[in-house]
């Protein structure tokens, strides 16, 4: 009975501190979530970049399992190339050990319930007081204090130790390579069940700071930890592309490496680790003993693997075959709520990319179109509309599966500004959407005149060339546009755009009157005019896309 009273103090201790580390996590997201995306956008193929990157996110998010988990997806959209992922992962695993250094500094040297209960005081009433403007960051404040005092409950619930206990770790500990490979298996154990290296290196810690285990105990299971860590971006790779599939592997091969190596040199490792570090690592500095050790460990392994970056990616390239069947007309967003929910705000650039995507797809539907009105025989026409009927459903389906993303981000209490993004890029995936199904109305109309006949005036489609052309530059201008904000000059241009188009379309139609005023046949020149009237709806969607991006957040 009184072991059952321990272990659920443990696991109610544990909760608590998990759950603090998760609503501390999502409050500095929610202020920080532009600057994080900012990170992301700024970062270019420079390997130290991309390792800088991953090391502040991290750092920031407090969990180096969501920065992976966000990375492959990242990868899997198209958003990170396969070689800043490596750097992203590498600089996630440096990031993550900033948990330990605020456990061991903060969590044993000061009395943490005195910090904890005004922490979650001070949060409760910034997160409550909605109008003093100052709510995400009482979220994040509620967090920390909500951690420290789950650490505080574990401190306290974990058993004394009896002089059988001392017996049993010490018969353990003297082992030689097989106490590092049951330290090892402990971590990798304890950090599959809580999925956070850094929740499972605060247990340790916490463990070794109460004497139940000694120094290389816990740093063995510290090493098993971060192998422990790779199987949430395993996880996020079922059902992904070649691409991302091999993101996630990244992830393991340089932890399970580098752990596996660190595990061979232990005791050289653990001297160093001496020697760098201040104090007795059998007396009260064990906890900065071990936080140095998973730092170490981390920034050492990275500075070994980031000259071989190229070959790394070679070599996962070579393992992960691509899937001849990945290239297919059903469109896919893989995601989880679970995903979601730990990186809200860092998701909205992976919807972007979606969009850019689908802004590409309609430039190249209306492209198809133009060379179908050029084509002089039917047989290309109906080429052309079969394969706009299959874009116009692949549309489609981006349409319901983006919208259901951002939807899904929206549930996962947004910041204002992230909210405001989120509202102004459904309504440009609806207008891209409505776009795809004009390009393809316009390939049935195409096809309706031939089929029956109706040739058009060799004037009229003279005409109608510098209107397309003018309806293809305000789409190649809503791309190039699309995740930026729009300045006010950005938007006179693209009004201007649309009154040029508004100005042909007129003088078009007028044509079109003209010719059945002269005797063209009617059914044909109301053909125009309804091709003419479509291609206008295009500008119009392109008008109110530049709208959206104006009222975008800056």
């Amino acid at each position: 009975m009184v072991y059952i009273d321990v272990l659920l103090r443990v696991l109610g201790s544990l909760g608590l501190f998990l759950f603090g580390m998760k609503i501390m996590s999502e409050g500095i997201q929610k202020t920080a979530g532009d600057r994080l995306q900012r990170i992301l956008n700024f970062m270019t193929g420079n390997r130290f970049a991309a390792v800088l990157t991953g090391f502040a996110i991290t750092a920031i998010i407090q969990s180096s399992s969501a920065t992976t988990v966000m990375v492959v997806s990242f990868v899997n959209a198209g958003l990170l190339s396969l070689f800043q992922a490596i750097g992203v992962i590498m600089g996630a695993n440096i990031g993550t050990t900033v948990t330990a250094w605020i456990v061991s500094l903060i969590g044993f040297k000061m009395n943490v319930s005195a910090l904890a209960l005004p922490a979650i005081g001070i949060g409760f009433v910034l997160y409550m007081a909605i109008k003093w403007g100052f709510k995400d960051q009482g979220e994040a404040i509620l967090g920390f204090g909500i951690l420290f005092l789950g650490l505080d409950f574990l401190t306290k619930s974990l058993p004394k130790i009896d002089h059988e206990v001392i017996a049993f770790i010490a018969s353990v500990s003297n082992l030689g390579f097989m106490s590092e490979m049951i330290g090892a298996a402990v971590g990798l154990g304890v950090t599959l069940i809580v999925h956070s290296s850094s929740a499972s290196t605060a247990i340790f810690i916490t463990m070794a700071f109460n004497g139940m285990i000694n120094f290389p105990m816990a740093a063995a299971m510290i090493l098993g930890a971060n192998i422990g860590t790779t199987i949430d971006a395993l996880l996020a790779s079922i059902g992904t592309k070649a691409v991302a599939k091999r993101a996630a592997l990244v992830h393991v091969l340089f932890n399970v490496i580098g752990s596996v190596v660190a595990l061979a040199v232990f005791e050289p490792f653990l001297k160093l680790v001496d020697w760098v570090t201040p104090g007795d690592p059998a007396g009260a500095a064990i906890t900065t003993h071990l936080a140095m050790l998973h730092t170490l460990f981390n920034s050492i392994n990275t500075i070994l693997f980031l000259p071989f970056m190229k070959p790394f990616e070679k070599l996962v390239t070579m393992l992960v075959k691509e899937d001849p069947s990945e290239v297919q007309a059903v469109y896919r967003l893989p995601y989880t709520a679970a995903s979601i929910q730990e990186t809200p705000e860092l998701q909205i650039p992976r919807a972007e990319k979606e969009i850019q995507d689908l802004a590409c797809l309609v430039q190249g539907m209306f492209e198809q179109f133009q060379e179908a009105l050029k084509a002089k025989h039917s047989g290309k026409v109906d080429e052309v509309v079969e394969q706009l009927k299959e874009k116009e459903d692949y549309a489609d389906q981006m349409r319901e599966q983006i919208s259901r993303f951002l939807i899904e981000c929206t549930r996962a209490q947004l910041s204002p500004r992230s909210e405001q993004r989120v509202t102004q890029l459904l309504r440009i995936v609806a207008d891209l959407e409505d776009m795809t199904d004009d390009c393809f109305s316009l390939s049935l109309t195409l096809q309706r005149s031939y089929h029956k006949k109706m040739e058009f005036d060799r004037k009229e489609l003279d005409a109608l060339e510098p209107y397309i052309l003018l309806v293809r530059d305000f789409l190649a201008f809503v791309k190039e546009h699309l995740g930026k904000n729009l300045s006010e000059e950005d938007l006179e241009h693209a009004k201007a755009l649309e009154d040029k188009i508004d100005q042909f379309r007129s003088k078009l139609k007028k044509l079109a009157r003209k010719n059945i005023e002269s005797g063209a046949d009617v059914r044909t020149e109301l053909l125009f005019i309804d091709l003419v009237r479509r291609i206008e709806k295009l500008g119009d969607y392109s008008y109110s896309i530049t709208e959206s991006l104006s009222h975008m957040p800056s």
